[in-house]
């Protein structure tokens, strides 16, 4: 069974004159990190490419793309987040959404779901061991 997202219009200037007001209603953090998708066609990949995020909040992201994505379109993606669990383990963000809208410079996707997954801790060598010696 194919899934088709509902698209919404989403107001693209950046920069808004004074009289007009944010019509956001979450926080966007510039998080540039680089992500990759995957666009679902039913349970089948349709489209696979990288890029990289612009910004991010808990409502939707913005990255760039390597074709413009088709809006409606189920996508998932997956980022390295830049900080580290109780400082030594990488995690992986994944979001699960819809493209909402799509140019030549990126998408914007509307979060419906996200999970934190982590990729193990880092390694790091164990230092060598010191010369023991008897009393003599």
């Amino acid at each position: 069974m194919r899934r088709r997202c509902r698209v919404i219009e989403i107001q693209e200037e950046s920069v808004l004159r004074t009289n007009e007001r944010e019509r956001r209603n979450k926080r966007r953090f510039q998080i540039e990190q680089e992500v990759r998708y995957k666009m679902l066609y039913g349970q089948r990949i349709a489209e696979t490419g990288n890029g990289k995020t612009i910004n991010i909040s808990s409502g939707g992201v913005w990255f760039t793309t390597e074709s413009m994505l088709t809006a409606g379109m189920p996508v998932e993606l997956s980022m390295t987040w830049p900080i580290l669990l109780n400082e030594t383990c990488p995690m992986k963000l994944m979001i699960y959404g819809c493209v909402v809208r799509s140019n030549e410079k990126g998408a914007a996707v509307a979060i419906e779901r996200y999970e934190f997954r982590t990729q193990g801790r880092a390694f790091s060598p164990a230092p060598p061991p010191a010369e023991f010696r008897l009393p003599s």
